[in-house]
């Protein structure tokens, strides 16, 4: 097939672009920038375009298809010449679906933690040379790729996103797999640009949850009230796994698992990592992997990249750098680094970047979020809220959106980089918790502080 990408750098366009280069596909795209890592990665697959922009004239009838993407605006004239000839139009998770519908979907989704369960059931079958078709969100240690395609392969694993699926397609990403096995983490407001209010965002986890094949499994986080009543209220014929947290405990730093077979040390930690961890088992065990073999695997799961990544470490100081934006991420993962390190002092760092986090109506959503840090520090950029095209976000509604009488607030990239830089870590958990980079932030140079 002769395939077509409009938007060609994205992290899950260049990803798929690069399987079905892999699968034999003929391919061909276009984005107005590309960065890396997805620069060099389409460079090595001679896929990256020759030059950037759009060129209508790259879209013609010997297309067997255009995949879009979300970068795209409606009036790219790539996408209106394709329009014009009636060329297929697909949104990745729609070209995804087509790909998969004689296997067996299963699809892992949730407002937080589905890229990390996905990752961890990858790397269990993985552990036991178990061949699986998968696209996850986030670089995994020992997987090249984010996307796997093949003909042979009984199952594919897909991180379900409830985001937007392409300009032209404003379903939920998720809504279009149809899985025969499904696992939703938990549900926390988010996108809310997209889902303006929470009962909207909701609606579209019961939408998901009626989209299983019928007899299908949904094992979903039974600790989540919102998240139980969406499945447990559902009418469709599914068979319901609740999972909750699994016991556990901390010794000199480490976690260890309870399980039947003795206590197992991990090298993950959190109790929204164990919550994962439970999750992932049941999967695991639908897709035919025991317990004992899934315990034997999950003990040297690391992570994945920029979810809780431990960046450096000496005998009196760690650093995380986490994705953590929304408000239960952030709560989440702040309260996993002070249990993990109860005797050393949480310096917790949050940068706003996103959308929602920078939209005034949604903040409030943020009270209590840096609770658990002994010292806390909010990063924004009114540059990146002016873009955004939002309404001007004031210090003043940061700290009392969060209200911490002690909350230190930076809008300034390099007075924040030296605040940073003017610590003493000695006995410190640094946590620096963003999609972004604090306005140029070299995390390399970070490292260096310890």
């Amino acid at each position: 097939m002769n395939i077509h990408f409009i938007a060609i750098g994205g992290s899950a366009m260049h990803n798929l672009a690069i399987a079905l280069y892999q699968k034999g596909y003929q391919i061909t795209g276009s984005d107005d920038t590309i960065h890396n890592p997805s620069k060099s990665r389409l460079e090595k697959y001679g896929l990256l375009p020759k030059e950037f922009g759009w060129f209508p004239e790259k879209i013609t009838t010997d297309l067997d298809g255009v995949i879009l993407g979300m970068h795209a605006k409606i009036d790219n004239p790539e996408l209106l010449k394709a329009q014009q000839l009636g060329l297929k139009i697909y949104s990745y998770p729609e070209f995804l679906y087509q790909q998969s519908k004689d296997k067996t979907r299963v699809v892992i989704g949730g407002s937080h933690g589905k890229t990390t369960i996905t990752a961890m059931i990858l790397h269990v079958l993985k552990y036991h040379n178990i061949a699986v078709d998968y696209m996850v969100g986030g670089q995994i240690e020992g997987f090249d790729t984010m996307v796997h395609l093949t003909k042979e392969n009984e199952f594919i694993v897909l991180e379900g996103d409830e985001y937007l699926s392409s300009p032209i397609d404003r379903r939920p990403k998720f809504h279009l797999y149809k899985p025969n096995i499904a696992l939703l983490s938990g549900i926390a407001w988010d996108h809310i640009n997209v889902f303006p209010t929470f009962e909207n965002y909701v609606e579209q986890f019961a939408i998901f949850t009626d989209s299983l094949t019928n007899g299908g499994i949904m094992v979903y986080n039974q600790e989540d009230e919102i998240l139980k009543g969406v499945v447990e209220s559902s009418k469709h014929p599914i068979k319901k796994y609740p999972y909750t947290t699994p016991d556990y405990f901390i010794d000199n730093g480490i976690t260890y698992l309870s399980t039947a077979e003795g206590d197992l040390p991990l090298e993950i930690f959190g109790k929204h990592n164990l919550q994962n961890l439970a999750g992932a088992k049941w999967v695991c065990q639908h897709m035919g992997v025991d317990e004992d073999y899934f315990y034997e695997a999950i003990a040297s799961f690391k992570g994945v990249d920029k979810r809780l990544e431990k960046i450096a470490e000496n005998d009196s100081t760690v650093v995380f750098k986490d994705f953590a934006h929304s408000p239960s991420k952030v709560a989440a993962t702040t309260a996993a680094v002070k249990n993990q390190y109860s005797d050393r002092t949480l310096l917790a760092c949050l940068e706003l970047h996103t959308y929602s986090s920078l939209n005034t109506e949604f903040l409030s959503q943020y009270k209590g979020a840096l609770d658990k840090a002994d010292k806390a520090v909010v990063y924004y950029s009114p540059h990146a809220v002016a873009i955004k095209q939002l309404e001007t976000v004031s210090k003043e509604q940061i700290a009392k959106a969060f209200q911490r009488d002690d909350l230190l607030i930076y809008t300034n990239p390099e007075a924040f980089k030296a605040f940073l830089f003017s610590q003493n870590l000695q006995n410190t958990a640094l946590l620096l918790m963003s999609s972004g980079d604090y306005g140029g932030l070299d995390f390399e140079e970070i490292k260096k502080l310890i």
